[in-house]
């Protein structure tokens, strides 16, 4: 089947590695030229008339789509108009990752578990706030901003100047909300699932690191690393999280009028009182996707149909491990270097695969074009063989101008042993 893939980044380029191993024929917009195997079409993830264009015309089957930007742009209302079949929520149910504010509004609709929260339009008011409860506490850019808009703020101090920088920059997009949420203490996961409609079928488990140090130092990223599944989280909490969360989610999103079809992602977080929710995307996450991916034995589109057909499925995964490392450009999250050349991929062994997302090519040279240029990850049978075959790979690289984690699924490896 021709199938495209909606994007350009580490994401995309595993959906599209996994469709390609399935065997159909894989196309990607606008793509990555260090996608081998794929054909990258050049149009924005947001031209959605060039979009159903191109799928009428390539007789696309099958339309995935990778990055929120393109959901909210509404490409699978304007697709499900002209009777074209792709995987993803329609603008208004993509408002459950568009606005933090419409996302809590739905969880206290469906009584699941999260923080406490306010919102509020102008910054003085919130402000004012803070003040009055104290921190820590979480400030959140209520749009979209591309996975940094979100500050765990041990002071005042940097709850003021979050507060600040959502009203009075673009640092997070046009923003005029913001969503005050109190501090939650726990280990966090990633529980996503495909779902249509009130039909859930949940993934298992990954571990996202979102700072952009070891140790958990630094300013929040998009994803720093991953891991899949997590080892020591007990069947108990997964359970719990889908009857509480999934599925209350999905039915709820159906009541209100905004049925939800696509990937949905559940950041949680394992307090005292159970798994409560951190936040819901609307879409498969980064780099949670290419450390699930890979362990997915089931074809991916097989899933896809059966979920949308509102049929059971048992999706069979590898009796695996997964790890996935973000290599960054330096100076990222902020304002990042580009340019540098990045070589050495030619001599990885056959079980390291690079998922590549901020770069480009020149020749035959990868060159850096944004902030997380690539993730590379391994499978492994245990996740310390996987972590210690990613960063033995990591070191026969030449990566100037970069940096990376090096202790991604260390919480995990410390529960182990």
């Amino acid at each position: 089947m021709n199938v495209l893939v909606i994007g350009r980044g580490g994401r995309e380029h595993a959906l599209a590695w996994k469709l390609k191993q399935d065997g159909h024929d894989v196309f990607v917009a606008p793509g990555n030229l260090n996608m081998d195997g794929m054909t990258c079409v050049p149009i924005e993830e947001t031209d959605v008339a060039a979009l159903v264009t191109f799928a009428k015309a390539e007789q696309i089957g099958w339309t995935i789509v990778g990055p929120e930007s393109a959901l909210m742009a509404g490409v699978v209302d304007a697709f499900e108009k002209e009777n074209l079949r792709i995987f993803g929520p329609t603008k208004a149910a993509a408002l459950l990752e568009g606005s933090k504010a419409f996302a809590k509004e739905v969880m206290r609709q469906a009584n699941i578990p999260t923080a406490a929260y306010e919102t509020f339009t102008d910054a003085a008011s919130a402000l004012a706030y803070i003040e009055a409860i104290g921190a820590p506490l979480v400030v959140k850019a209520d749009g979209l901003a591309a996975g940094k808009g979100v500050t765990v703020a041990f002071s005042l101090e940097e709850a003021r100047e979050a507060i600040t920088d959502i009203f009075t920059t673009d640092k997070f997009g046009a923003q005029s909300r913001v969503v005050i949420e109190e501090f939650l203490d726990g280990e966090e996961f990633s529980l996503m699932a495909f779902v249509s409609g009130e039909h859930v079928i949940p993934m298992i488990t990954s571990q996202d690191h979102k700072r952009a140090y070891d140790n958990d130092a630094g300013p929040n990223t998009g994803g720093m690393g991953a891991y899949s599944p997590m080892p020591h989280l007990a069947e108990s909490v997964y359970d719990e999280a889908v009857e509480q969360v999934l599925h209350p989610l999905a039915k709820t999103m159906v009541e209100r009028g905004t049925p939800f079809e696509g990937f949905l992602y559940a950041g949680l977080i394992l307090t005292a009182d159970g798994p409560k929710v951190i936040e819901f995307n609307a879409r498969f996450g980064d780099p949670e996707t290419e450390v699930i991916v890979p362990n997915l034995a089931s074809p991916l589109l097989d899933v896809i149909e059966a979920v949308v057909a509102k049929k059971t499925y048992a999706i069979e995964w590898l009796d695996a491990y997964t790890i996935g490392v973000v290599v960054a450009a330096e100076g990222y999250p902020s304002t990042a270097l580009s340019g540098q050349v990045l070589s050495g991929f030619e001599r990885l062994p056959e079980d390291v695969r690079v998922f590549h997302a901020g770069t480009t090519r020149d020749g035959n040279r990868v060159l850096g074009n944004g902030g997380r240029l690539f993730v590379i990850t391994s499978t492994k049978p245990t996740l310390l063989e996987a972590k210690q075959t990613v960063y033995a790979a990591l070191e026969t690289l030449e990566l100037p101008n970069t940096f990376y984690r090096t202790d991604i699924a260390g919480r995990a490896l410390a529960h182990i042993f």
